[in-house]
């Protein structure tokens, strides 16, 4: 792959939306709740017992809950993360070190990881093909 994949406009591996009139407690639902706390919080601080907490329940019913819709919390975090860089790469370059800060990595070799693997490339190598 030779270029960023967008992260979050489709639904993987989801079936159908809830509506909006369904209890929160649906396929899904909770997924949905966390994807958009994670999509405008500050992802250096947003760990799973802030968010749990944000949605009036304890991490363990969170992380059951997410179970439950297939999926878990650090799967989301890094979507999130993905879709929160493509869209700051959009904008404008940064360097890698001031991504890694804004997308919540403690260390910037842990950002450059990431992205290899949502990429394909090393981050250098993706800059090279760009600048």
């Amino acid at each position: 792959m030779q270029h960023m994949h967008s992260a979050m406009p489709a639904r993987a591996a989801r079936p159908a939306q809830s509506s909006p009139n369904a209890p929160q407690n649906t396929p899904y639902r909770t997924t949905d709740r966390v994807l958009q706390i994670l999509l405008r919080g500050d992802l250096s601080r947003l760990r799973v017992e802030s968010v749990a907490s944000q949605l009036g329940m304890s991490a363990t019913t969170l992380r059951r809950r997410l179970r439950v819709d297939h999926t878990h919390y650090q799967f989301l975090l890094d979507r999130a993360r993905q879709y929160r860089c493509e869209q700051a790469l959009r904008a404008a370059w940064r360097p890698g070190k001031c991504l890694a800060d804004e997308l919540g990595y403690l260390e910037v070799n842990s950002f450059y990881r990431a992205f290899r693997r949502w990429t394909g490339v090393g981050f250098s190598a993706w800059k090279a093909q760009r600048l």
